[in-house]
């Protein structure tokens, strides 16, 4: 995958230009409960977040403070997400019908890219 190609306006702000993997800018995992692992949930319930979405530090750095603050109400906006919980800014819950964690971690990326462009 050509990040460089897909996000040209992040990746115009990180200096490492052979990254190659969106976990590198931003790591998703599906927010499941197993009662034989957890003893009780986390912040972010299964049944009111499917996703759990990272931004990662170079990201975080890409995007500048300001940006990341924004983040919460671009999500908000958009049709991709039903409902969302910020627990620290740059750790959310999803709640989406998308269809697998690489989905959710481009709509996020293609929401910053946006942004990042303006």
């Amino acid at each position: 995958m050509n990040l460089n190609e897909l996000y040209p306006n992040i990746m115009s702000k990180i200096e490492e230009k052979d990254l190659d993997e969106l976990r590198y800018l931003i790591v998703v995992d599906r927010n499941e409960y197993d009662p034989e692992i957890d003893d009780e949930f986390d912040v972010f319930e299964p049944d009111d977040y499917n996703y759990l979405a990272y931004l990662t530090e170079r990201l975080q750095e890409a995007m500048g403070s300001e940006l990341l603050e924004r983040l919460s109400d671009i999500i908000e906006s958009s049709d991709a997400f039903d409902d969302y919980l910020c627990s620290e800014l740059d750790l959310y819950g999803l709640q989406s019908k998308l269809e697998d964690e690489e989905s959710v971690a481009k709509t996020i990326l293609e929401l910053i890219e946006k942004e990042i462009s303006k």
